[in-house]
């Protein structure tokens, strides 16, 4: 009984602990200073964000943030984020004044955790292009999402794509990301044409089960969008 209960206490501990935390923050260069910023992004990354908190950094190719780039950090935990600390006057100074001087004032950031109990992919298979389809929900529609990527999950895995799902975490409103990784190449996408995915949708759950998938679409998202993105090795540090 005492392993029991010492077991129990440790379970907080674990979830802070836990390295499923991704940092991403999107930037977007001047558009006549783009080859100025990716030689300043890259020095920066190289001597700055290196091992645990090395960067990788993708160039966004479609979908309404075309033209950005996405800088991902981690996998961390909250506590190792936690007791991180301020990144020092040096690299600041570096970034402000040898980065940010070609950028636009457009941009964003957040957290998010990796979902394991609904991905198809674990959280660190990277692939070099991928996309990333974002689902934000509608206030007190949240189990209603989380219950249509569990129905999900068997369909990708039937069709092998390799996915992973990211849960925002006090970064705006509530969103998952589902990044599905072609690791092939582009030519992966051929897995996920839409007809491909009714059928195999209704093979597992039923026939005109793929009517409630979209309904649930409908009522529960409020905003709903894709995108295409490339990963630059060239500028990472990872």
């Amino acid at each position: 009984m005492k392993i029991i209960i010492y077991l129990l206490l440790l379970v907080p501990f674990f979830g802070i602990s836990q390295k499923n935390v991704i940092y991403t923050q999107r930037v977007f260069p001047k558009v006549d200073k783009v080859l100025e910023f990716e030689k300043a992004i890259s020095a920066h990354a190289q001597k700055y964000h290196t091992g645990e908190w090395s960067w990788r950094i993708s160039e966004i190719e479609s979908g309404k943030d075309a033209g950005g780039y996405q800088i991902t950090e981690g996998p961390s935990s909250w506590d190792a984020i936690d007791s991180r600390g301020n990144l020092g006057a040096e690299h600041n100074n570096d970034y402000h004044k040898n980065v940010a001087i070609y950028l636009t004032e457009r941009g964003s950031s957040g957290y998010s955790t990796y979902q394991d109990s609904i991905s198809t992919s674990v959280l660190n298979d990277w692939s070099e292009k991928f996309s990333i389809t974002h689902y934000v929900t509608k206030i007190g529609y949240g189990y209603n999402i989380w219950t249509l990527f569990v129905n999900l999950r068997p369909v990708w895995k039937a069709l092998g794509q390799s996915v992973a799902v990211f849960a925002s975490s006090s970064s705006g409103p509530n969103q998952y990301a589902v990044v599905t990784r072609y690791k092939n190449g582009l030519k992966d996408r051929a897995l996920i044409n839409n007809n491909l995915l009714l059928k195999q949708y209704e093979l597992i759950h039923g026939n005109f089960s793929f009517q409630g998938y979209t309904e649930t679409m409908r009522s529960s998202v409020e905003e709903h969008w894709y995108e295409l993105l490339f990963y630059r090795k060239d500028l990472s540090s990872k």
